[in-house]
């Protein structure tokens, strides 16, 4: 969701991007609230020379489409972030070891594009036996039908929970894990 909204597909997906910013940024809250740390994966975007503050920076320039997007969710100091070379969070990135660290046994997943980044790091997610929610009202996509599709596969073929945070709290989805 660190990103300057210029890439194609970008224009198609900004109203749902910013819906998406809206609810990721009242589950960050609540993950706050709980003591979930947030970790942000975010796509390198061809800066390979690159780090957190420098692609925050190019996402947040004046002028930028992407600023009023990260405005809403910018990274604070003690979020944990990680730099991804292409379309997973786990591919070539230090996330498959924070994640124990964290002691993580369950994600939450979410930003764009739903049918392409989040998917493969749900399905890299998924082959590593994490339990996963994937709220259906915090992803976006350029195309609501392939947005759909993606949520879909995650949910039936990766037994991911994707119902909204309007239909589903935190609170609840992590009272779940507790029950035997």
């Amino acid at each position: 969701m660190i990103t300057d909204l210029e890439f194609d597909g970008a224009e198609e997906m900004r109203e749902a991007a910013h819906h998406a910013a809206d609810r990721i940024a009242w589950l960050r809250g609540e993950a706050d609230a709980a003591g979930v740390p947030v970790v942000y994966v975010n796509d390198n975007r061809g800066q390979w020379h690159s780090e957190r503050s420098r692609l925050i920076e190019h996402a947040m320039r004046e002028g930028g489409s992407g600023r009023d997007l990260v405005r809403r969710i910018e990274p604070r100091k003690d979020d944990f972030f990680v730099i991804k070379p292409q379309f997973s969070g786990f591919y070539s990135t230090n996330l498959p070891v924070l994640l124990p660290k964290l002691s993580a046994t369950r994600l939450i997943l979410t930003g764009v594009s739903a049918d392409i980044c989040v998917l493969f790091t749900a399905a890299d997610a998924h082959m590593r036996e994490y339990d996963l929610w994937v709220p259906s009202d915090t992803v976006a996509g350029s195309d609501r039908q392939r947005t759909r599709w993606a949520l879909e596969i995650m949910e039936q073929s990766m037994h991911a929970e994707t119902r909204a945070t309007t239909d589903l709290s935190l609170a609840d989805w992590i009272a779940r894990s507790e029950q035997p």
